[in-house]
């Protein structure tokens, strides 16, 4: 199986290529292949489909070889989660493709690293471009814990002391978790994920490839996008 992982959800934009006959020495035994990205808030969209094809070209293979298309569905920012939903949707009807969806928490949390998360609670904290941030809790299996959700910082500790004792471990993670070190920088046990907490295609690829079916190809927004419908006319 061939899956094509794609991600402009945040602050990057990034593709790779899962493939589960590839492990190989060239791959150093792991199924993703080929993976580029560049960290960048604007111009994804000009960026994403050569980066796709570019990844491709690199593995020998083109989109007529995919098995399905995986894709960041969010939450995040409103323009980045169209680009890629926009790229994946476009592939998959031009060469007839699945496309499955996985969540920008999911991605970051799966992003982790063993080592670093054995053992602890996972916090994902996804900048909203205001001042309250998405959260997701996991626990240590990244096992979801409670609904997806968007707080003022200063609710968070309360927020959490419903899920967790106060000295339980805890991994904090996203590009998110800037926002949250003040009030739960006194937190016993808690720990801050190195990395920029921006999602990875490879991840999105993998989980893709893991899943046999996944969220729909349609943004996840848990608030409504800074829209403004014109007045209806006189």
């Amino acid at each position: 199986m061939k899956v094509l992982g794609l991600d402009t959800a945040t602050s990057g934009c990034s593709a790779a290529l899962w493939n589960d006959a590839a492990a190989d020495a060239r791959s150093d035994g792991k199924r993703i292949t080929v993976r580029r990205s560049a960290p960048m808030a604007r111009g994804q969209a000009e960026l994403l489909v050569p980066l796709a094809q570019a990844v491709l070209e690199e593995a020998g293979a083109g989109f007529a070889d995919l098995d399905r298309i995986a894709v960041t569905v969010g939450p995040g920012a409103f323009t980045g989660l169209r680009i890629a939903l926009a790229a994946a949707r476009g592939i998959a009807v031009a060469h007839d493709l699945p496309v499955v969806g996985v969540t920008t928490f999911d991605a970051v949390a799966h992003g982790l690293p063993e080592v670093e998360r054995a053992g602890r609670s996972v916090l994902v904290a996804v900048d909203s471009r205001r001042t309250e941030p998405f959260l997701q809790l996991f626990d240590a299996a990244l096992t979801p814990v409670g609904e997806p959700t968007m707080l003022d910082p200063a609710a968070v500790p309360g927020w959490l002391d419903g899920f967790l004792p106060a000295d339980a471990p805890l991994l904090l993670a996203g590009d998110g978790a800037t926002a949250l070190l003040v009030v739960l920088g006194q937190r016993d046990g808690l720990s801050v994920a190195a990395g920029d907490g921006t999602p990875d295609a490879a991840v999105v690829a993998a989980l893709g490839a893991a899943r046999p079916a996944g969220l729909p190809a349609e943004p996840f927004y848990l608030r409504p996008p800074d829209v403004t419908l014109p007045k209806p006319k006189p």
